[in-house]
C-alpha cells in the first residue's frame, strides 16, 4: 500500500472540505504516518474515514473529528498540552508536530507501548511526555483534549485547564452520535460550547456506572 499517497488522499479529501484550515495542522497530518500508530494488521485501515477498533474495546478516532477538534484549540507553538486517553498516541503526536509540549495520558498499557513505539520513530526525543494517570491539579495546561467521548467533561479534566486555556472532548454518544465541544477558562470560570455533531468511540475510564432500569 502508499501509505504517502494515502495521506495526501486523506488530507484532500477528508479534511481540507470539512472546514479544516490551520496550515500548521493540515502539514503536520500530511506528515505524520499515520499507519505507525496502529498495530501492523490494522495499518492498511489508518486512512479510512472511519474510527479504526483498537484492542481492548478502544479506537482511534476519525481523522476528519480529530482534525476538527484539535483546529478548536487553536494551539501555539511552546503551549502545554494535555491528551486525554490518548490511545495509540495519533492525536499527541500532531499536537507536537505542531509545537507544543505534550502530556500523553494513557492507562493501557498496550496501547501506551504502540505510542511510545511510534513517538520514538516520528518525533523527536521527549516531544512527548507519557503517564498513565491525569497530572495533579497544581500542573495546568494550554490545551486539553479527550480522545473519546464521555457522558459530560469531567471535573479532574477540567481543572487541569490554564486560565486563558482551551478543550476540545466529545460528549454523549459513544459511537452513536454525540456532539464536539470547546470548554475554556476566562477569567477563573470554564465554560463549554457545543460546537460541531460528531460520532466518536466512549471512553471506558469516563464511562458512567451502569445502573438498573425497572
Amino acid at each position: 500500500m502508499d501509505y504517502a499517497d494515502a495521506r495526501r488522499r486523506m488530507v484532500d479529501g477528508q479534511i481540507r472540505p470539512n472546514k479544516v484550515n490551520d496550515t500548521r495542522l493540515l502539514d503536520a497530518l500530511g506528515d505524520l504516518p499515520r499507519e505507525r500508530f496502529l498495530p501492523p494488521p490494522l495499518r492498511a485501515r489508518a486512512y479510512t474515514d472511519e474510527d479504526v477498533p483498537l484492542p481492548g474495546g478502544r479506537a482511534m478516532m476519525e481523522p476528519m473529528v480529530l482534525a476538527r477538534m484539535v483546529q478548536l484549540l487553536r494551539v501555539r507553538a511552546g503551549e502545554r498540552a494535555l491528551v486525554v486517553g490518548s490511545g495509540t498516541g495519533y492525536g499527541a503526536a500532531v499536537l507536537a508536530r505542531m509545537g507544543a509540549a505534550v502530556t500523553a495520558v494513557e492507562d493501557d498499557e498496550a496501547l501506551a507501548g504502540i505510542a511510545r513505539e511510534a513517538f520514538s520513530e516520528c518525533l523527536p526525543p521527549a516531544a512527548v511526555r507519557t503517564a498513565n494517570d491525569l497530572p495533579s491539579d497544581g500542573e495546568l495546561f494550554d490545551a486539553v483534549l479527550v480522545e473519546g467521548a464521555v457522558p459530560a467533561v469531567p471535573d479532574r479534566v477540567a481543572n487541569l485547564v490554564a486560565e486563558g486555556g482551551r478543550l476540545a472532548a466529545a460528549v454523549g454518544g459513544g459511537g452513536r452520535g454525540g456532539t464536539a465541544v470547546l470548554g475554556q477558562r476566562l477569567g477563573g470560570a470554564f465554560t463549554v460550547t457545543p460546537m460541531f455533531d460528531c460520532a466518536v468511540a466512549a471512553l471506558p475510564a469516563f464511562a458512567r456506572p451502569a445502573r438498573f432500569v425497572f
